[in-house]
């Protein structure tokens, strides 16, 4: 029986009398179509055909990046099967080396196909001209390819770059939403306009380009009185956002304007019709920066400008201004001081207050805005509002455990509980793990949930206590057996449909009716 490409768990029942039983390891990033996961499982099957191999079990990643093992949920289940000896195959079967991945560090690829011959099982490259055999040939081949896979992409990602800064110098965009005021219309390689796009809407063909063009005129007399009230009538940005409220008049994006949104608009340069590109780096999936000015990429007059190049250099300059008589040690206290009243930093944040500089002041005077909050002890990774709600929970689950336990011993059924690691075993019977899920809203209003299963413990049973929106109290419970749920994590929407929503209770009441004991009267 083989199983069907892309059906990630498809298998059968094992038999002593099978031949060789393999998964198929299959990938597809973005920018290599043409090794469809259909071509690649193709060529696998005829190369398990010569060898005798029975295909039992296929692991999909479709459309993900070989850069890192993050997102690629498909490896990280075999990865996870092969340690934890749920593997019913002794072989693994993958295209190439770059199919398995295109890591930077080559010693990372080296050490995920160690975790499975570690475990007895072998992999095997199939479209490749040598034999994974552990032999000296083999081995300086497959580092050679490992560390190929890896130069690829920094190729890659150098072309790419050069292409992006070169099509930014001949005034098209590269990505982002148009803003407030303005609207992205597609052009064909002669820049004859096609068509203006909506959000969320791409090209379709590969030559066409985008630019901006002003938006609807009521928008761009919007976004001229703004800068009229700022530099004129010197406004304030908190002012600004306070009359156009009053007004009625909303962002582009439905919502109520801000001290911040107020003043992005008023220090873009786009809105002067300048291209500017190159202001964040997130190269090879590493960490993202934001580059100094000598390695932004702009062309100037690249647009029809909303507003007139003199007006934005005036607002520039006033914004400029108003930081340009601190010192360093004034800016930092002023800092220190918002860090001790909110808890946590962030530019929107130091926009969002009509009493601080802009956080463009702090990038400038400081070179980054992550230096200046290292000098006054803030680390930017850390979310104390997330922290706090962790703690929170944290104190909460205990709690609940209890709870758990003497509803199971009142509905007549016993309980072990390992004090290191929760782990309930009920009746003497099952295993259960009881997670307390955190709530996590969306930029739009969603309600999200991560479920993260304990792989180590291996419980029977995941009792997933989801929290409300506010945190403070239990929404639903989620009864998720490991046989169904052999995952690392599980993402939850508000609805999930029936695969998922069957698993649902209101209450612990099913739980406690797999615990409970019914006396039987014993036979004459």
């Amino acid at each position: 029986m083989v199983a069907k490409p892309g059906s990630v768990g498809a298998e059968k029942t094992w038999s002593e009398s099978d031949g060789v039983r393999a998964a198929e390891y299959v990938r597809m990033s973005t920018d290599h179509q043409r090794y469809s996961t259909e071509n690649q499982s193709d060529a696998i099957r005829r190369y398990a055909a010569q060898r005798g191999f029975e295909i039992v079990r296929t692991y999909a990643d479709e459309g993900k990046s070989g850069l890192s093992l993050g997102g690629r949920d498909a490896l990280q289940r075999l990865i996870d099967d092969v340690e934890n000896r749920r593997a019913d195959f002794t072989v693994i079967l993958v295209y190439d080396v770059s199919r398995w991945g295109r890591f930077q560090d080559a010693d990372e690829s080296a050490f995920l196909e160690h975790i499975c011959t570690r475990a007895g099982i072998t992999v095997h490259y199939c479209a490749e001209q040598f034999e994974n055999d552990g032999s000296l040939s083999a081995t300086i081949i497959k580092s050679m390819k490992r560390a190929m896979a890896g130069e690829y992409s920094r190729e890659l990602s150098t072309k790419v770059f050069a292409g992006q800064c070169r099509l930014i110098t001949l005034g098209f965009r590269q990505g982002g939403m148009a803003g407030y005021g303005l609207r992205r219309r597609l052009v064909d390689e002669n820049r004859h306009a096609k068509a203006d796009l909506a959000r969320g809407e791409h090209k379709s063909i590969q030559t066409d380009r985008v630019i901006l063009v002003p938006g609807p005129a009521e928008e761009v007399r919007t976004v001229r009185r703004m800068y009229r009230l700022f530099v004129e009538k010197r406004r304030s940005e908190s002012e600004i956002a306070t009359l156009l409220n009053q007004e009625g008049v909303m962002t582009d994006l439905g919502r109520p304007w801000t001290r911040g949104t107020v003043h992005q608009v008023l220090t873009n340069e786009k809105y002067a019709g300048n291209n500017v590109f190159n202001s964040v780096s997130f190269k090879l999936k590493k960490k993202r920066v934001r580059n100094p000015p000598e390695l932004l990429v702009r062309a100037e007059g690249a647009f029809d400008p909303v507003i007139e190049g003199g007006l934005f250099a005036t607002a520039r300059e006033i914004i400029a201004a108003r930081s340009r008589r601190l010192t360093d040690a004034e800016l930092l206290e002023r800092l220190s001081a918002l860090l001790g009243q909110t808890g946590y930093l962030s530019a929107l944040v130091i926009d969002e207050r009509e009493d601080m500089p802009a956080s463009s002041a702090y990038r400038s005077r400081f070179g980054s805005l992550l230096r200046a909050y290292q000098l006054v002890g803030f680390a930017p990774a850390r979310d104390y509002r997330y922290v706090e709600t962790n703690r929170f929970l944290r104190s909460l689950h205990p709690g609940i455990v209890e709870d758990t336990i003497s509803a199971i011993e009142s509905a007549g059924g016993s309980v072990a509980r390992d004090p290191a690691t929760d782990l309930l075993t009920i009746n003497g019977e099952f295993t259960a793990s009881l997670v307390i899920v955190r709530c996590l809203e969306t930029p739009a209003g969603s309600l999200r949930w991560k479920v993260r299963f304990d792989l180590g413990l291996h419980p029977d049973i995941t009792v997933a206590v989801r929290m409300n929106r506010s945190n403070r109290d239990v929404l639903d419970y989620y009864l998720l057996p490991r046989i169904d749920f052999a995952v690392g994590k599980l993402r939850m929407a508000e609805e999930n449909g029936l695969h998922l929503d069957a698993y649902r209770s209101d209450t612990l009441g099913p739980f406690l009716d797999l615990a409970a004991r019914t006396p039987i009267r014993r036979a004459a």
